[in-house]
Parts: C-alpha cells; structure tokens; sequence
C-alpha cells in the first residue's frame, strides 16, 4: 500500500461545498401523498394531485428551524408523475386541478428555498412506471435526458442530482440499462456546482435507511464503489487488480487499510451520505402522525451522522393538503433547538490549546472554533506522536469532542487516544478511529482542567481544523 498515494487523494471542490451542508431535507410529495401509497403503479389519473393549501415557505421555516442547510424535492417518483409541466409528458401538474393546470411544485419549491437561504436539490427518478418508451434503451434515455435537462436549466443552481438506482418491473417486466454515462455529462455540462448522488461518482449511500453512519466511516474508498448502486452491469464492478473482488454499500469495512491492501486497485473521494425518514414511510401517511420520530431521536440520528464523517438527509414528507404536519415540525424545531445546545456547550472561553509540532504555522488556538476557514493545525512530519493539548482555567465537566480533520488535505487519521486528568491522574477516556470531515467523540463525564489528544495512527501528516472540547451539567 502506498501510503503517499493513500494520504493525498482529496474531495473536489463540489464535494467540499457539500459536506460542509452537514443536513438536509429530502421531500417525498407527489402522486403518492394523493393515493397514500409508498410506491405507485404508474398511469394514476392527474385529477388526484390538488394540495389545496400548498405552502412552501412553511416547508422552509420548518426546516431553517431544524437547522437544516437545503432541500432536495423527489419532482418525479417511479410512478412517473412530474410535479413541473414536463413539455415530455402529459403525465404532470400541467393536468392536474391544481391551480388549474397552471401550477408548477418544483418553482415553488426552489424559489421558496431561495428566499429563505437554502439551497436547491432535485431527485427524478430513473424508473418510470406510466412512460412507454421505458425499456426501450435509447428512446427512454432520450426522454429522461430531456427531462433532466428542463430541471437543470429552469430552476436556478441546483447543490445536489439525486439518482435512484431503481430500475425495472421484474424478470417478466420490462427492463431498461441506464445510459448513467450520458446522465452524468448532461449533469456536468448544465449543472457543474452539483453533486451527483447514490447512483453517481460524487457522493455514496450509507447502506441503510436507518440513519445510521458506521463507527469508522472513510471517505477515500475503492473506484468500483461508485457502480455498486447501479441496478444494470454489475458485472462491471470489478477490482482491476483482484477480478474476484467485490464491494457492497452495505459492508462494514469500506476503507482500512487492510481492506484497501487486499484490493489493490483504483481509489477516489467518495464521501457517505445517510439517507433516513422522520417517519416510518418515505411519503406521508396520516396513520403515521403518531410514528414520528421524537427530537431526541432525530437528535441522536444528527450525532451519529453528522458526528461521523456523514451528512444526513432526513426525509420530511408534506401531507396531501401540501403542508408540514404539526407533529413533524414539532420534532423538528426541537432537534434545532438541541443542535444549537449542543454547539453552546462546546468549550471556547478559558480554554488555552498546546500542540507537540506546528508545520502550518497557523495558531493553533483556532482549533477551538468550528467556524470554516478559522484555521488548522497540521503537525511536523517528523512528529510521531502528534498531540493537541488542551487546558481549561477551571476544572470542567466533559463528556466529548468535535475533532475535524483538514480534508483539503485528505483524510489522514486512523486512530486517537483521549486522555485527561482526573483526580490527579492522566487516564485514557475514549479511543477514536476514523475522523473524516467531523467526528464526535461521546464518553463517560470527567471533572478535569488538562486534556491531551494524541494521533497513535494516521497514513500520513495529521492536519487538524477543530478540536473542541464539549462540556455538560
């Protein structure tokens, strides 16, 4: 393994952008909130889409009360119903009763987004139940391409192309091989800002919809991973240098460097996205109005994913009359108010940071701020034991950590030991793995006033942007 090539693979720019947007909503609302169905069957008649009381900018608060950064609205499910004018189909709002066929969800979304400083993401399924030239390869690809086209050029900036790999009707059904090539680069061209996601060589699913990150969740994995969703020519998801090797989204171990050795091949940036819903369905069910996650569960889901080199896209469906339902934005403005008690509670005043080598030069006090662009500490190379010390100006009672790597330089660190003096005494209090973009760290509380975080592995320069110790009552 060389570890040179290893420690310097880093995100793009895009990739960047998007990892700092932590989390999200995702917004299943469409034919399926009409018909209370999680999957439709196509072909459902357009006179049942008229959310009445439609209100986007409710949408928005709710999710600025969260503490959420942007939305990604699914405009088209696999049942094939577009919630814009598609000029492709007649499968659309364009005949629907709302607003009398003059009505267009995906504007009133993105201009919504917009007026309240969200940004905009778009998910249009590659499966589409009710258009006929579905399995006919080019002439479908021809009609999704052109759809993707009118999202990508009539709504603003777009963050985030969500690209669900469900593909198909069955061994009896109809079957279609997506052209993903062709998507991307339509993508690229229209939309180069924009992450492509899941099905897409920018951001990777979790393996789950539980809302749950792993303990060691690493950015920099095998190339092959980024085929691993799609539905068609999965024989082409090879090692190059271990043709019997294979990986799944939903392995444990993506990315150590004993799983790396045994592939041999090919490695990219390619950074985890958990995808989880405030409900038991995707889309809303008024008998799930009393199954909605409560905000120490959201909470903790935000902590897990957030606080383990992931971000969260937390689904959040609209009702049938188009808007939130009250035991949702509950949850959601309580998450809000525990995200912001969290970041209240981190210890900045009357702390005073040491480090045990500084190659950047920068100060290293600015590990106390989680604040983009305050700084980093990056250790010598020559250090062997890279160690940020932390001492308070009075005994404190802490239960974590917010450590961040620096990724514009890669994702470097394996393992750290946390220690601290209690009643006199240095001990080990936690043992961290991989950091990533942003890990916290949860232990037992301790009264201390010294804290030492020592780097005991990396695959290569340790460069640190936060470390901040966080204090409870």
């Amino acid at each position: 393994m060389n570890l040179d090539y290893l420690a310097n693979i880093k995100p793009s720019r895009r990739q960047l952008d998007w990892q700092r947007m932590e989390m999200y909503a995702f917004m299943h609302f469409g034919m399926n909130t009409m018909t209370d169905r999680e999957w439709g069957l196509g072909h459902e008649d357009p006179a049942l889409f008229n959310p009445e009381s439609l209100d986007c900018d409710q949408w928005m608060e709710t999710f600025k009360a969260a503490g959420m950064t942007g939305v990604i609205l699914t405009c088209k499910h696999h049942d094939g119903f577009c919630l814009w004018p598609s000029a492709y189909t007649e499968h659309s709002v364009a005949n629907s009763p709302w607003k009398g066929g003059k009505g267009d969800v995906v504007r009133e979304v993105s201009q919504a987004a917009r007026r309240h400083g969200l940004k905009f993401g778009v998910y249009l399924s590659p499966w589409d139940r009710t258009e006929a030239a579905y399995g006919q390869g080019k002439a479908y690809d021809d009609y999704y391409v052109n759809q993707l086209i009118e999202l990508l050029t009539h709504y603003g900036p777009i963050f985030s192309v969500w690209m669900d790999g469900a593909n198909g009707e069955g061994p009896n059904g109809k079957t279609q091989a997506y052209d993903w090539r062709r998507y991307f680069d339509v993508i690229r061209a229209l939309q180069p800002e924009a992450v492509i996601s899941i099905c897409g060589p920018d951001v990777r699913w979790c393996g789950n919809e539980a809302g749950k990150a792993r303990e060691n969740e690493w950015s920099v994995v095998p190339a092959s991973l980024r085929q691993a969703e799609w539905k068609m020519g999965k024989e082409e998801q090879t090692g190059r240098a271990n043709p019997d090797w294979r990986m799944r989204s939903e392995d444990e171990d993506l990315g150590s460097r004993s799983v790396l050795e045994q592939y041999g091949g090919p490695l990219v940036w390619y950074p985890a996205e958990v995808d989880t819903s405030i409900r038991p369905g995707w889309f809303h069910h008024v008998t799930e109005d009393d199954k909605v996650r409560t905000a120490d569960e959201l909470f903790d889901i935000w902590s897990t994913t957030v606080g383990g080199n992931a971000n969260l896209l937390l689904n959040v469906p609209p009702n049938a009359q188009g808007r939130i339902s009250q035991p949702d934005v509950d949850s959601l403005t309580g998450l809000g108010r525990k995200i912001q008690e969290f970041w209240e509670d981190t210890v900045t005043a009357g702390a005073r940071v040491t480090v045990s080598s500084n190659a950047g030069g920068d100060d290293p006090q600015a590990l106390l701020s989680a604040d983009e662009g305050s700084g980093r500490w990056q250790a010598g190379e020559d250090d062997e034991a890279p160690t940020v010390t932390i001492d308070f100006d009075r005994p404190r009672r802490i239960d974590g950590l917010v450590l961040r790597e620096y990724i514009e330089a890669g994702q470097r660190i394996e393992q750290i030991g946390v220690s601290a003096d209690v009643d006199g005494n240095i001990r080990q209090v936690a043992e961290v793995g991989a950091v990533g973009y942003q890990h916290f760290a949860h232990f037992d509380p301790i009264a201390t006033n010294h804290m030492e975080v020592r780097v005991t592995r990396s695959r290569g320069p340790v460069a640190l942007s936060t470390c901040l110790a966080c204090e409870c009552e």
